[in-house]
């Protein structure tokens, strides 16, 4: 059944398209004797097509009275949802993105049967072709002088767009007449992945892993402090994708301090709120980087993702505070890991300094664990990032069975050539029985099941293989 071109009673489908991300729906139209009735957009049917959940804040009509009124090739840092309320259009979609789709062109009519989801960065243009056509897009940001636009020549050559009408007939803006041929078109960079803890262990292995491309930034809590009243006005948001949160107060015996427990609550608790406020209200992905110390260390299996939070010392109660706040955000990845080893002053280190030295340690032997390397927490954070499974928390740390802290000695003294029998087992509390200072509770056990992420395709290293390679490399 049609009526003035609309079609009636097509289920509501999605279409891909050539490029990446534009998706043309069709929409479920209900007419009867008095007009007809749709859903121009329903978040949750939507979503549940591969929509993504992409937060409009805006809602605008361009009413056009005229066949032939042609607009575009326009191109914003911000994703639209575009439909016709009545009339009928040409549609012509212009990749304008960096990347190998750059340049890449999809037409399509569009009537109140049809709508489509348009990308960040993919430039939009239409042409009406009956009177009175209202085009309806919703947006997910406010147009700002700062945001950078990129425009297309209707008329380019190389897109080579097939005009219903021509565009000597047809009604266009002297801008539009003018804008540049494709070949001078500056690309739309992709939006801004943020660094924090640029300096740390975790934060010098994702500069290695992430690089130096434009889109990516790193900050140092010199440089942007997450405790701040002024953050959320410290950057534009809008044009970030994802925050990565390396950062964290990681002194877990001075924490027992007064001024280190509230150095640490500071950190690892009200940041991390902070940015998932930021991270809910701008619609970015939250990545936060969490602790073993969020449990106990009581039970005897590996702890899950979903096990009960139980802390025992304020070192681990603000970061299991930091996960409560994280979670918040709708699109949040917290990545919990152990014993951790990267750049600078660490354990594995020590140990091979002792051994070689001839220095024979004394080394707490009832706290088990995996030894986690820094490069590989690096590269499931951008696992993560890549491939988008779905959101929630997942374990990271190196495989292969579990280990004291004793066996991680011995095993660098091996490895160094040296005698691992000089390394001496203690218990926890011989250990620290002559500490001058606070103690921080420690978790006896702090093995992780690392299952959930595997099934998203990835795996970090054997532990013991990945302590005999960052030996031979440091």
């Amino acid at each position: 059944m049609t009526d003035a071109g609309i079609q009636f009673g097509k289920p509501l489908a999605a279409t891909a398209t050539p490029i990446p991300g534009l998706v043309v729906f069709d929409l479920p139209v209900h007419g009867d004797s008095r007009g007809w009735f749709k859903e121009n957009w329903q978040r949750e049917k939507m979503t549940a097509l591969g929509l993504p959940d992409f937060g409009p804040v805006q809602n605008n009509i361009s009413f056009n009275d005229a066949v032939g009124t042609t607009r575009g090739i326009h191109a914003e840092p911000w994703d639209k949802w575009v439909s016709v309320a009545t009339g009928r259009i040409f549609g012509a979609w212009v990749d304008l993105r960096e990347g190998p789709s750059f340049g890449t062109v999809f037409t399509a009519e569009l009537d109140p049967s049809r709508a489509i989801f348009v990308p960040r960065g993919v430039g939009n243009a239409y042409q009406t072709l009956e009177p009175d056509t209202a085009y309806v897009y919703l947006v997910n940001d406010h147009w700002s002088p700062d945001a950078e636009y990129s425009f297309l020549n209707l008329a380019d050559e190389t897109a080579g767009i097939q005009w219903p009408i021509r565009l000597a007939d047809a009604e266009i803006s002297e801008k539009d007449r003018v804008h540049p041929r494709l070949a001078e078109v500056s690309p739309i960079p992709p939006r801004k992945i943020l660094v924090l803890g640029a300096s740390g262990q975790l934060g010098l292995a994702l500069r290695a892993e992430l690089g130096d491309a434009a889109h990516i930034e790193y900050a140092t809590r010199s440089q942007l402090d997450v405790t701040a009243p002024g953050l959320p006005s410290a950057r534009r948001w809008r044009d970030y994708d994802a925050i990565v949160n390396a950062a964290a107060y990681t002194a877990v015996d001075v924490a027992e301090t007064p001024e280190g427990r509230a150095q640490a609550w500071a950190a690892n608790a009200t940041g991390v709120a902070n940015l998932a406020r930021i991270a809910s209200e701008n619609n970015l992905t939250l990545v936060h980087v969490s602790s073993d110390y969020v449990f106990d260390g009581g039970l005897d299996r590996p702890y899950r993702e979903d096990d009960p939070l139980a802390p025992l010392g304020v070192y681990g109660q603000t970061k299991a505070a930091g996960d409560v706040a994280a979670a918040t955000a709708p699109r949040h990845y917290i990545v919990r890991t152990s014993w951790v080893i990267g750049e600078g002053k660490n354990f594995v280190r020590t140990m091979a300094s002792l051994a070689e030295r001839g220095v024979a340690p004394r080394v707490v032997d009832d706290q088990f664990g995996r030894l986690t390397f820094a490069d590989d927490i690096a590269r499931g954070i951008r696992h993560l990032l890549e491939t988008a499974p779905p959101y929630g928390t997942y374990n990271l740390t190196g495989e292969g069975p579990a280990m004291s802290w004793a066996d991680v000695a011995r095993e660098v003294f091996s490895l160094a050539g040296q005698d691992p029998a000089r390394v001496t087992g203690v218990s926890t509390e011989d250990y620290f029985a002559t500490t001058a200072g606070p103690v921080a509770p420690r978790p006896r056990n702090s093995v992780l099941e690392t299952g959930k992420l595997a099934a998203t395709g990835f795996t970090a290293r054997d532990a013991r293989e990945a302590l005999a390679e960052y030996l031979r490399s440091n």
